[in-house]
């Protein structure tokens, strides 16, 4: 599958901001089943590339000039096949135990605790089957509504209100893992919407399954409850969204902000 993308995040301000800072996770991960065949990031202002802690492939944008936008585009083409049962086997440097550890959009409550407990069965190990009872069980509890939340909105909130986007899905799988013991990380990327009328920028979960003939991570969108396929391109993996973001930054000045987010997925 080759995925054909474009993605544009523009800040308009109701007056001159003097300073912005972006960290910029916007070019897709290389990765077994996927590779950059194009890519390309057009915004005004200085980028600084490096990569973070997890391997992602980052930017520091900054623009120091007085300015009323900020116009950031990135696209191109990416070529991904179908990872077996959603198997991500990429050898890494790191322990998965690192993801056990809770964050502020993550932490858990005594609601969570008990729906934890309630979708799986022991702790500490879980297989792919029992992985995607928990998403089913999550997308049942909490509705898929877009606007309905935002993006400080914490695994917990989303649980209480019951409903919430890919983002609140993957937050509450990720805080139901870490309460049981199993490593799992918040996955940002796009996806081929295909029929459905869920945005093509896409959060969803890597986790650390246990199946009889394989143990590692497989990855979960949560808020389709499927296993991954070659109809998804990452970006990056975190903690959860603040780790992970596309973009995010602040600035100084400006006024009142508006922002357009444009993204476009087509298959080839």
């Amino acid at each position: 599958m080759q995925l054909h993308i474009r993605h544009q995040t523009k800040y308009i301000y109701s007056a001159p901001s003097s300073y912005t800072i972006q960290q910029l996770h916007l070019t897709p991960r290389t990765e077994l089943h996927q590779h950059i065949a194009q890519w390309s990031i057009v915004a005004a202002g200085h980028r600084h590339a490096y990569t973070d802690a997890y391997g992602n492939q980052s930017h520091t944008l900054t623009i120091t000039e007085p300015h009323l936008e900020v116009n950031i585009l990135a696209s191109g083409i990416v070529n991904v096949r179908n990872p077996d049962a959603g198997r991500i086997t990429d050898a890494e440097p790191w322990s998965p135990l690192i993801f056990t550890i809770p964050t502020q959009l993550t932490e858990s409550s005594a609601e969570i605790q008990a729906f934890a407990k309630r979708s799986l069965p022991r702790e500490q190990s879980a297989s792919s089957r029992e992985l995607l009872y928990l998403a089913e069980q999550i997308r049942n509890a909490v509705a898929y509504q877009t606007g309905s939340t935002v993006v400080t909105t914490t695994a917990n909130d989303a649980l209480l209100m019951g409903r919430g986007v890919c983002q609140d899905h993957a937050h509450l799988f990720l805080a139901c893992c870490h309460v049981m013991g199993i490593p799992a990380r918040y996955v940002s990327g796009y996806i081929d919407p295909e029929s459905s009328d869920h945005a093509e920028s896409h959060a969803w979960v890597d986790v650390w399954a246990q199946d009889h003939d394989y143990h590692g991570w497989i990855s979960i969108d949560v808020t389709h409850v499927r296993l991954m396929t070659d109809s998804y391109c990452r970006l990056a993996i975190g903690r959860d969204y603040d780790t992970a973001a596309p973009v995010r930054g602040i600035r100084r000045g400006g006024g009142i902000e508006t922002l357009t987010v444009s993204v476009q997925v087509t298959p080839q």
